[in-house]
């Protein structure tokens, strides 16, 4: 008898052929697509910001830093010249040259002396030691003397006149004190600040000024006619009498011809 052994052979070949199958379908469906990754968007990039602008020059705070002149700080306080320069350093392009005195310059001063100056004469010293452009050291020798300082233009009284030799000595004299230049305190080509060991003290200040004529007094109406009646000439009243003597010799021809007309007509 013979049995039939193909079908229970072809059982485990069947399985195998099943799960190989299943096997390649698998690993032939499509890929998934990969998940995008979020892109974090870019902000702009903002501009650097621009370096700050140096703040205005400040004479004040410049004196301070420099250390010493107390007084000069209070003169220019007081006179507000420290207002005026600041000012000027903003709306114009010539720049200022300052003479700075130091305390030991002005403690040097007569006693009292300040306390002597008016409010105008207080002005008028600090305004001396101020030249309306801006001078280097080594420029100081190309300057015409007197040199006009912000004080006034009056050669006689207000007299600056400034020596120089290379820029190496800077001598300057008022007629009153001789100055040598120190140091310079701060310079930024625009404003220049230089020490010097002594007050720059005017002529304008110890030079009496002449006093204006006084107005002459005026007479009253009374005194001119009295005057001009006290000051007839002899000539007027020979001018009379004569004009008296022809009115009587015109008076005696008319009676004499009067005279021979009647003799004549008898």
């Amino acid at each position: 008898m013979i049995i039939n052994k193909h079908p229970l052979l072809s059982l485990p070949l069947l399985l195998t052929l099943l799960l190989s199958h299943s096997t390649s379908t698998l690993s032939q469906s499509p890929a998934s697509s990969p998940t995008p990754t979020p892109t974090t968007p870019t902000s702009s990039s903002s501009p650097a910001p621009s370096p700050s602008s140096p703040p205005p020059t400040d004479i004040i705070r410049i004196l301070k830093k420099a250390s010493g002149f107390t007084t000069l700080i209070r003169l220019l306080q007081t006179t507000q010249v420290s207002t005026q320069i600041n000012s000027q350093l903003l709306n114009s392009n010539g720049g200022l040259t300052l003479f700075a005195p130091n305390d030991n310059a002005f403690s040097s001063l007569k006693p009292g002396f300040l306390n002597s100056l008016n409010d105008q004469q207080k002005n008028e010293l600090i305004q001396f030691h101020l030249l309306p452009t801006y001078v280097s050291v080594s420029n100081f020798d190309t300057l015409s003397n007197p040199v006009r300082t912000q004080a006034g233009e009056n050669p006689d009284r207000l007299a600056l006149n400034i020596t120089s030799s290379g820029g190496n000595q800077v001598n300057m004299t008022t007629g009153i004190v001789n100055v040598t230049l120190g140091g310079t305190v701060y310079t930024d080509h625009q404003l220049a600040v230089y020490q010097v060991d002594k007050v720059l003290l005017p002529r304008d200040f110890f030079e009496a000024k002449t006093p204006a004529p006084a107005p002459a007094p005026e007479k009253s109406k009374g005194s001119k006619k009295k005057s001009a009646e006290s000051n007839a000439t002899p000539a007027d009243d020979g001018g009379v009498e004569s004009d008296a003597i022809c009115v009587k010799q015109w008076h005696v021809m008319w009676v004499f011809a009067t005279g021979l007309v009647a003799a004549f007509a008898w």
